[in-house]
């Protein structure tokens, strides 16, 4: 199939067909070839075989501006290359397979650019682009015999997805099938497309999945991606966005793209950037190792190793290169490769290469040098100063490091399925032929892939290959890590492995320092409890953490809400609780001042009472007025009394009572006191007037006037029952400070400051109306014994509620609001039935009890006036021979 003739020279009379001319310029961006002569055919290595399969290989690495190719590289293009002229030896020595066929090759180099690779790979096409040789003679007149061209029935390769995409775009048109052992854009997965191109290992859309699973195992949901420019790269970090997108729960910090020829700086450029999203840590970054490389060095330069983690595609894999003197920066770097083993095999063919044996690989000697760090000696070259020989002795492995590169098991797989297809379709079309038959000269296109697609076989590393109706093989990727810390050999180790789903070993994953605790790559970290999360807007995974203050709870994620009235937020904020209710306790320092006054006061005015009562005929108490003044008494008893139901528990029997005698008690000794000194106010001016007494001096009208006057405030409380009947609430507005933990509820009865205000309003008039009174009897003769003592009492009363007034409501705004005010209110009650009680009556008991010889009737003496008023109860006269205690009366009384 590949035989040749020998041939005259020959020159072309026309030139080639214009649709040829079309494509070269197309394809290419070149001229057409120049009329009389071929293009110069690249290097290449050629394997002589019965059906010749090409291979494209990144032997060399982009070459700097202006060059094509640059140094060559070790592990993409060497191993790979050895790879596959390996599995094309095992191939030709397997009875089974393909027997009595051998297989070639043509191999190129794509020096890791698409355009290039574009320009080799024409080659490939070359047998079946139809040349019109009508018109084209020997020197000698005849027709020229042309050799026939050599036929690439499929091709390995290309390694980049750039390079494959641009390559398939050229194939398909010639109906080449291509196999691809490394591109892994999700773009190739288009059948409509990319028709004739199949690949063993998995699309980026199965390992972006992975990338994304990874991601999400972590607990990270803010992350930043890095891509080469070029199919590979943005195709990767496309498939990558997308699903986040449709899994949700991941945001994006900052995604950047590598330029294909980066500038100087440009990666100092990226760090920036990345740093602008600091707490995006983990980068995922789908690369070439070359970028990898500099993007790992640009963050050694700017001394933020150990801050970025990375996770890295397919091109990182396990490689050691892209790491290489940048280790630490890689600690804990997590990345993806397709899932693989060491073939075994291959590391003893390569071990064993050398120079002598592998004259082949036209690229040989020059990996030899770059090896073993040594150089070749040619006629008339002269090596260096420092340059050391190589003397073709050293040893690989032996004599430098090696370690079998991750996809050299899937050249070797792809190799193997371009042999399976051709074994099955040989079956086929040639049943019992040994060799190549005619229905197989040439080998269809068409056909061929079909059969590709059919392969079913146990592969190198002992797993499946097969191709689903895209070309594309099953995801199945082992996941690494470089760990340095507690590990005797640092490198790569296996944490897991994604097959349709992922199974990561998070415990045996480790970070910088050993810490085997997983970084956070958060965007924000969780809100505390009690807080809610206020969203950034177009970043969902991003939010601000707000408390929520006062008496607001968390609702839920997002929103807070207000505890109802009667409660308040328990001390996580995650819910309500009640708020404690609270009441004035008889054991509380605000109660035992009043109720001590108040026991006081009572004991005291029921001594006063049974004292009275007791003498109840003797001078003194007939001078004070019998009836009135045991009206007073009871008036200044229910003040004392009113201290013991304002301290009582509120209840609607409670609050009732406190209705009624808050300001009955007072509205009773006003009323008496008021009656008095009204009494003797009148006396006094009618007496200036005339010898007759003024109407209503009696004791009867005394208390029917004082009735009256209580009267009054009974009726209105009656009102007020009948109007709001009385009961208890508990008040959780008088306790509400902007501490919850403060807050209470007060159990209280249902009176404002406002009605207690008008409760004691009608006692203040009759306060004030006595004491007007008490200032216009202040002039009447010492006769009138009641007047000034009721004065007196009536101006310390003014000024001992002229101190509760200020009090009382300037402590309005008080935490300790109810306490003050009802320990205020009771105090001044007391305080003012106390002064009523002590200038009133104390004086008397104290002369009763302790000085019996003053208790007796004065004489009357004569007025010296012309017209005297009628006589008041005079004062008691000094002691005589007559009996103590009022035995003798000698004047009758006429007080009453």
């Amino acid at each position: 199939m590949t035989s040749q003739w020998h041939v005259c020279p020959w020159q072309l009379l026309s030139p080639p067909n214009s649709w040829i001319h079309l494509l070269w310029f197309l394809l290419l961006g070149l001229p057409p070839p120049s009329v009389g002569h071929q293009r110069t055919v690249s290097q290449s290595i050629k394997i002589e075989g019965d059906i010749t399969l090409g291979g494209l290989f990144p032997v060399h690495s982009k070459g700097a501006a202006g060059v094509t190719c640059g140094g060559v590289k070790k592990e993409q293009g060497i191993h790979r290359l050895e790879a596959m002229m390996y599995a094309l030896d095992q191939i030709n020595n397997d009875p089974d397979l393909l027997p009595n066929i051998t297989l070639g090759a043509r191999i190129l180099d794509t020096c890791s650019r698409d355009t290039y690779a574009l320009e080799q790979s024409l080659q490939f096409v070359q047998a079946l682009i139809s040349r019109d040789s009508s018109d084209v003679r020997c020197s000698n007149g005849e027709p020229p015999l042309i050799p026939k061209p050599e036929q690439v029935v499929g091709v390995i390769g290309a390694s980049g997805s750039s390079v494959s995409i641009m390559v398939a775009n050229v194939l398909r048109l010639f109906d080449v099938p291509q196999i691809s052992y490394a591109s892994t854009a999700p773009e190739l997965s288009d059948s409509s497309r990319y028709n004739f191109f199949s690949r063993v290992v998995p699309p980026d859309s199965m390992q972006a999945q992975a990338m994304v699973d990874i991601v999400k195992a972590m607990g990270w949901n803010y992350v930043s991606t890095i891509a080469s420019e070029g199919n590979y790269g943005e195709s990767g970090v496309d498939a990558f966005l997308q699903i986040s997108r449709e899994a949700g729960g991941l945001c994006i910090g900052q995604s950047i793209r590598i330029p294909r020829e980066p500038r100087e700086g440009e990666f100092d450029k990226i760090i920036k950037r990345l740093m602008e999203t600091s707490n995006a840590r983990g980068v995922i970054i789908f690369a070439g190792e070359d970028d990898i490389k500099r993007v790992l060095e640009a963050a050694k330069t700017a001394n933020l190793t150990g801050h970025f983690l990375f996770v890295g595609s397919d091109s990182w894999g396990s490689k050691i290169s892209p790491i290489l003197n940048q280790e630490d920066v890689a600690e804990g770097a997590v990345t993806i490769l397709p899932k693989r083993a060491s073939i075994d095999g291959f590391d003893e063919y390569f071990t064993s290469r050398c120079l002598e044996n592998n004259r082949r690989n036209i690229w040989f000697a020059e990996f030899w040098e770059d090896d073993f760090k040594c150089k070749m000696t040619r006629p008339g070259r002269k090596l260096d100063i420092g340059q050391k020989k190589c003397t073709g002795e050293e040893r690989i492995s032996r004599d430098s490091p090696y370690e079998q590169e991750g996809k050299v098991q899937f050249v070797i797989d792809a190799v193997y399925s371009m042999a399976h297809a051709l074994h099955n379709m040989h079956l086929d079309l040639c049943p019992g032929s040994a060799g190549v038959c005619d229905k197989m000269d040439p080998v269809e296109g068409a056909m061929l892939l079909s059969y590709i697609r059919a392969v079913n076989f146990n592969g190198s590393a002992g797993t499946a290959v097969m191709f689903n109706e895209n070309g594309d093989a099953p995801g199945r990727y082992d996941i690494f890590q470089y760990q340095m810390s507690n590990t005797t050999n640092p490198g790569y180790r296996v944490i897991g492995q994604w097959v349709n789903h992922l199974r990561l070993n998070v415990e045996e994953m480790q970070w910088s320092g050993g810490d085997q605790q997983v970084p956070d790559s958060v965007c924000s970290f969780p809100c505390e409890s009690g807080e809610r999360k206020r969203m950034v807007k177009g970043v969902p995974c991003c939010w601000h953490c707000e408390l929520c203050d006062g008496y607001q709870y968390m609702a839920d994620e997002f929103n807070c809400d207000t505890c109802p009235f009667d409660m308040r937020p328990n001390l996580n904020r995650t819910g309500c609780r009640p708020t404690p209710i609270i009441k004035l306790e008889w054991s509380s320092p605000w109660a035992i001042i009043p109720l001590f006054l108040a026991v006081l006061g009572i004991l005291a005015t029921t001594a006063t009472i049974g004292t009275f009562v007791r003498f109840n005929d003797t001078p003194i108490v007939r001078a004070s007025g019998r009836e009135l003044s045991y009206v007073l008494l009871t008036g200044i008893f229910l003040i004392y009394l009113i201290t013991f139901l304002m301290i009582a528990e509120p209840g609607a029997a409670v609050c009732g009572i406190r209705r009624l005698l808050l300001g009955l008690g007072m509205a009773i000794s006003y009323s008496a006191m008021l009656t008095k000194t009204n009494r003797i106010y009148r006396i006094f001016e009618q007496g200036k007037k005339s010898v007759l007494p003024p109407k209503f001096v009696s004791p009867g009208s005394q208390l029917i006037i004082t009735f009256i006057l209580i009267s009054v405030q009974v009726l209105a409380v009656f009102i007020w029952f009948g109007v709001v009947p009385p009961h208890s609430f508990v008040d959780y507005e008088e306790l509400r400070p902007p501490n919850p933990e403060q807050a209470r509820g007060i159990l209280k009865c249902d009176m404002s400051d406002l009605s207690l205000i008008c409760c004691l309003g009608y006692s203040m008039v009759l306060m004030v109306t006595c004491t007007v009174y008490a200032i216009k009897s202040r002039g009447v003769p010492e006769t009138f014994n009641e007047a000034k003592p009721i004065g007196f009492t009536m101006y310390t009363t003014c000024i001992v509620w002229l101190a509760f007034v200020p009090i009382f409501f300037g402590t309005a705004q008080s935490a300790q609001k109810m306490f003050i005010q009802t320990t205020t209110l009771t105090v001044s009650m007391s305080l003012s039935a106390t002064v009523s009680l002590g200038m009133l009556y104390i004086p008397k008991v104290y002369v009763i009890i302790l000085h019996p010889e003053q208790n007796v009737q004065k004489r009357t003496q004569k007025a010296s006036t012309p017209a005297p008023a009628p006589a008041p109860p005079p004062e008691p006269a000094p002691p005589s021979n007559d009996k103590q205690n009022g035995a003798k009366k000698i004047v009758p009384d006429r007080s009453q």
